[in-house]
């Protein structure tokens, strides 16, 4: 495993990050448990949850995926940098939801409890909440740093310019800063590129994007006939698995996805690694986010961060995949 700084921040994470949005729902608590011990066994220091986890499992079971890794951190909290979200739907109330100053501090103290823990080592927004303030929100995250539950702060799923509005209030405030973003990225996603990456760049953030095999497109074992009956496009995840198939279940994708593995069998790379490599590729990417459903699942994705692209390879699989760095959507 190789390791690096995190953005511009003096704290060390391994180039790949455990996500964990399948414990408890895809995978049972067992399964889990070995998932997280083989990314260990690997090098990986560094897992990604957050409170509404596990993935299509609604506000009942909101939770449990931090309960699982808690259980599994015991004994062992002091090896692992811990990152956790916040502001998506925990409960019936309106309030148990958002990035408000009482949902915020309701939740980060629900987030530890669950993980065991008196801190994390980095608390994010989940999404961005246009409900709330920004200073409110800023202004709770700062008070989470202060009384040492986190820290470090940062955002997923956010567009570049509420960002950098964020980075720029929070420096007029002198409260903490964003030191972070976690967006969707991948050879079918490459919106991101155009000024989020840039942004990055600037200013120093850590960039950790999930997604970085397209949620299993990019392993090319799917067909656009095909029903999923298991797995991330399937009825399994509930509304994520509608989501998922909205993101990439197109005829265009499908096409691509052919294409990439010509190109993968022609560089004797597997598609699934060369999609990892092409991600950590690139010079503004810290850690891409590698996820499982099953422990062998971890077997190629584990070793992709080894891999140096051959700059022409590279070309090839930047020219097939152009298309994708078009539109605004938000994550």
């Amino acid at each position: 495993m190789q390791y690096c700084k995190f953005g511009s921040t003096g704290l060390t994470v391994s180039r790949l990050c455990l996500g964990t949005m399948t414990f408890g729902l895809q995978t049972e608590e067992a399964g889990a448990h070995t998932i997280l011990d083989k990314a260990a066994e690997g090098g990986v220091n560094f897992i990604d949850t957050a409170n509404v986890y596990p993935l299509g499992g609604g506000p009942s079971l909101a939770g449990t995926t931090e309960d699982i890794v808690g259980r599994w951190l015991k004994g062992k909290r002091d090896d692992f940098i811990i990152a956790t979200k916040a502001v998506g739907k925990m409960g019936a109330h309106p309030w148990q939801q958002g990035a408000s100053r009482k949902s915020l501090l309701d939740a980060i103290d629900a987030s530890l409890r669950r993980l065991g823990t008196d801190y994390v080592d980095l608390y994010q927004l989940h999404s961005d909440d246009q409900e709330t303030p920004l200073d409110e929100m800023l202004l709770a995250m700062e008070t989470i740093v202060q009384s040492g539950r986190a820290r470090y702060v940062g955002v997923s799923n956010y567009l570049a310019y509420r960002l950098a509005r964020a980075l720029g209030r929070a420096d007029v405030m002198r409260v903490a800063r964003f030191v972070s973003v976690q967006p969707r990225y991948n050879l079918l996603f490459r919106q991101i590129e155009r000024e989020l990456l840039p942004l990055a760049t600037e200013e120093g953030l850590a960039v950790i994007p999930y997604n970085p095999i397209a949620g299993g497109m990019l392993t090319g074992k799917h067909q656009v006939s095909d029903k999923p009956t298991e797995g991330r496009f399937s009825s399994q995840m509930r509304d994520a698995g509608a989501r998922y198939q909205e993101r990439y279940w197109h005829e265009r994708e499908f096409s691509t996805v052919e294409k990439l593995k010509g190109i993968a069998a022609e560089s004797g790379i597997p598609l699934v690694k060369l999609a990892i490599a092409w991600v950590a590729a690139n010079p503004t990417i810290t850690a891409p986010i590698i996820g499982a459903s099953r422990a062998e699942q971890l077997t190629d994705t584990l070793d992709a961060i080894d891999i140096t692209l051959d700059p022409a390879l590279k070309a090839r699989l930047d020219d097939a995949t152009v298309e994708y760095r078009w539109g605004d959507a938000a994550r």
